[in-house]
């Protein structure tokens, strides 16, 4: 498996939580990595809240445009 740190990664916020309410907060800005399988299945691969990265429906997130310095400062402490 390759290191997620070696994988492109982006900032994504939950809109829905619908099915996995344990496992996801609304709102919260989560790090998701990118896998093309994952992609062609409308799925994303995201760190959730076990730290841990897991397959999700595209649907329940949106992409997060933030500035440079603040995008760095989010995947650092992720």
């Amino acid at each position: 498996m390759v290191r997620s740190s070696a994988r492109k990664r982006q900032l994504v916020v939950c809109v829905k939580r619908e099915g996995y309410e344990v496992a996801l907060e609304l709102r919260k800005i989560y790090v998701s990595i990118a896998d093309k399988d994952a992609s062609a299945h409308r799925m994303l691969r995201v760190i959730d809240e076990s730290g841990e990265d897991y397959l999700y429906p595209e649907k329940l997130f949106r992409a997060v445009d933030l500035p440079t310095p603040v995008r760095r400062a989010v995947l650092t402490a992720a």
